[in-house]
C-alpha cells in the first residue's frame, strides 16, 4: 500500500461525493485535521474506520488499500496483492526490529567490553590510553543506543488505546515518554490523550 496513493484517492473520492473534509470527517466523527493528514499522505484510516469511511465514499475497501476504482474482473487479483502488500510490511517491520536489536546489543557489548579491558589491564595500559577506551567505548555505546531506539521509533506504529489511532511519535515524545514492555505513555495526535500506547507492525493493528 501507498499512502500517497491511498490519499490522493480519498480526496479525489470525497470531492466527487461533495464532501469538505470537514463534512467527512464530521459523518466519521472524526477532526477535519485526520482527514486533511489521510489525504497528504501522512496517515491511514484506522481499523474501526475502514468500513464507515468506505460507506461514506461509495467504495470498497479493497479500492481504498489500492487507492483506485477496481473492476470486477480485477476484484480477486487486488484483494490479493493488498493482502501480499500488508504481510510485505508486517515482515519488513519485523527484520527492521530484529536489527534495531543487534545494534542495540553490538554497541552495549562493545561499551562493556572496552570498559574491562580499560579496567582488567589498568597496570598495563597508560593513563590516556585508559581514558580514550573509555571514551570511545562511550561514544560507541551512545551511537548504537540512538540509532537502535530511531530504529525502534520508526518501525511499525503505536496504537491510541483511547481512539485506535495508528501512529509514529517524535524522536523526543518517543525518548521521554515512559515505558514498559511493548507499550509507551504516549500523546495521540488524534484524540490528545496520553495513554499507554501498544507496538503494532502493521496498519491493520497486528
Amino acid at each position: 500500500m501507498n499512502q500517497m496513493v491511498t490519499g490522493k484517492f480519498i480526496a479525489s473520492e470525497r470531492k466527487r461525493k461533495g464532501y469538505t473534509q470537514r463534512q467527512l470527517a464530521d459523518l466519521l466523527q472524526i477532526s477535519d485535521k485526520t482527514v486533511s493528514k489521510w489525504e497528504r499522505g501522512n496517515g491511514f484510516p484506522e481499523v474501526s474506520l475502514l468500513l464507515p469511511l468506505c460507506n461514506e465514499l461509495d467504495i470498497t475497501v479493497n479500492e481504498l488499500l489500492s487507492g483506485e476504482r477496481v473492476s470486477e474482473e480485477d476484484y480477486q487479483k487486488k484483494a490479493e496483492e493488498n493482502m501480499v502488500n500488508m504481510i510485505q510490511e508486517r515482515e519488513e517491520n519485523k527484520r527492521k526490529a530484529i536489527m534495531t536489536i543487534v545494534t542495540g546489543t553490538t554497541s552495549t557489548a562493545a561499551f562493556i567490553t572496552l570498559i574491562l579491558v580499560a579496567g582488567i589491564y589498568a597496570d598495563a595500559i597508560a593513563l590516556p590510553v585508559r581514558i580514550l577506551l573509555v571514551c570511545i567505548g562511550c561514544a560507541i555505546f551512545g551511537s548504537g543506543l540512538v540509532v537502535a531506539m530511531e530504529g525502534e521509533r520508526t518501525v511499525g506504529y503505536y496504537k491510541c488505546k483511547a481512539c485506535g489511532e495508528l501512529f509514529i511519535p517524535t524522536f523526543g515524545e518517543y525518548v521521554f515518554g515512559m515505558h514498559m514492555l511493548a507499550t509507551r505513555h504516549l500523546k495521540c495526535p488524534k484524540c490528545g490523550r496520553k495513554t499507554w500506547c501498544r507496538k503494532v507492525l502493521s496498519k491493520n493493528g497486528i
